[in-house]
């Protein structure tokens, strides 16, 4: 029977693409060991305000988006993505011990700042040296593996928190210094296990004219369709009511979660998103993507009102369930229904544009959500996100229904 010789002769998923995998892995455990504790540290050990978290949320998180329109391009230009890869986890793992070292909240926000920077310069050149390495009947396995060492990392992380906390009787800072070691471990696993591939032939060709060109470019922006930029406006708004996940974590110490348990929110969440993502964007690929879409900002909608009424830990983890069930519905969709209507020359160019509109909007989202808390309270909060959601439904629905490229080329 010829399926055992096919299945023989399926190439093995490539060194490079564990060992980034490990890197994500190790990373993602320090970075949610951070998180899954800063916002409770910032206002009950430095003092912040509601308004404070907001900004220092939301520009980190600008950051890190602004900065992949830039990386991958520069990683094309050099021909070199380790280097870039190093230089994002290196500056990333350099930030660690800014956190436990903290005396103020500015420090915390120039290691926010910085740490985001670094994920903004690693994210696109990682994928893309994936890409590279990547036999191209299993590029989607490659893929997925690296993503679900991320994840897993994701929920370690305030896994790892909930035991230091209860091991060092709630001393946050002590616990904070536990993130240096696997920082410290993705970066050697850089330098010692990640290869780059040897230059192809067609990557050896003159491409000066190609090189020169800034990353943006005014006359490709007039090149796309008018669904490209509906699909923009419909995740920048999107992207209003996803405010930073730091408000969920304050949300559930508010709720009645004791400290030491605090971090199981980023747990539930990271587990709904893990488990939900790649059924979603499965089926995306045999219904409309639009419907998907639609569900994914209904859950959103209940996740706002479930965090809104919050006044038990149950209501809390199911808020937080509901999140992260609502990032994985749409997520990887927004993505695709980008890729849907764009020029195949142009795809680095239109997901930079779309980085940077969500990019600025989730500095804007997470500093409105900061003032709201605030001055009018959590539920009012939640109250905004659930309207911003439904106005991105009113958007979506304002979006026609154009066939893939694929499909519309026969």
């Amino acid at each position: 029977m010829t399926p055992a010789p096919d299945k023989a002769a399926r190439p093995a998923i490539p060194r490079t693409v564990w060992m980034l995998g490990f890197v994500s892995l190790f990373m993602d455990l320090s970075s949610e060991l951070v998180h899954s504790l800063l916002p409770v540290f910032l206002v009950s050990t430095l003092g912040a305000s509601m308004l404070t978290v907001g900004f220092i949320e939301g520009t980190a998180e600008a950051v890190a988006l602004i900065a992949k329109v830039f990386s991958g391009a520069l990683s094309d230009f050099f021909r070199r993505r380790k280097v870039l890869i190093l230089l994002g986890y290196g500056l990333a793992a350099a930030t660690k011990p800014l956190f436990p070292l903290a005396t103020s909240v500015k420090t915390v926000l120039l290691a926010r700042f910085l740490d985001r920077v670094g994920k903004g310069i690693r994210g696109a050149p990682r994928d893309a040296l994936v890409a590279d390495v990547a036999p191209a009947e299993i590029r989607g396995a490659c893929f997925g593996l690296r993503q679900s060492m991320d994840t897993i990392g994701a929920v370690l992380g305030p896994a790892a928190a909930i035991g230091l906390m209860f091991w060092l009787a709630n001393d946050i800072k002590q616990v904070l210094w536990f993130a240096v070691i696997p920082a410290l471990a993705a970066v050697l696993v850089i330098a010692l296990g990640v290869r780059e591939p040897e230059e192809r032939e067609e990557e050896q060709e003159p491409s000066n004219t190609r090189r020169g060109r800034p990353p943006i470019r005014l006359k490709a922006l007039k090149q796309f369709s008018a669904a490209y930029w509906q699909v923009v406006a419909i995740g920048a708004v999107f992207t209003l009511a996803r405010f930073s996940e730091a408000f969920l974590v304050l949300r559930a110490e508010q709720a009645g979660i004791a400290l030491t348990w605090v971090p199981a929110v980023m747990i539930v969440m990271s587990v709904t998103y893990a488990l939900s993502a790649y059924p979603a964007g499965a089926w995306s690929d045999r219904v409309n993507r639009r419907f998907l879409l639609a569900g994914g900002l209904f859950i959103l909608i209940l996740a706002d009102l479930v965090l809104a009424g919050a006044h038990s830990p149950f209501l809390a983890l199911l808020g937080a369930g509901l999140w992260g069930l609502h990032l994985g519905c749409t997520q990887g969709i927004l993505s695709a229904m980008i890729a849907d209507v764009i020029p195949p020359e142009l795809k680095g160019t239109a997901f930079g544009v779309f980085n940077l509109a969500c990019g600025v909007l989730m500095l804007v989202a997470s500093v409105i959500a900061g003032a709201l808390w605030e001055h009018h309270g959590a539920e009012t909060t939640f109250y905004a996100g659930a309207a911003f959601s439904l106005a991105a439904l009113v958007l979506l629905a304002t979006l026609r229904n154009r066939p893939a490229p694929e499909e519309a080329t026969g």
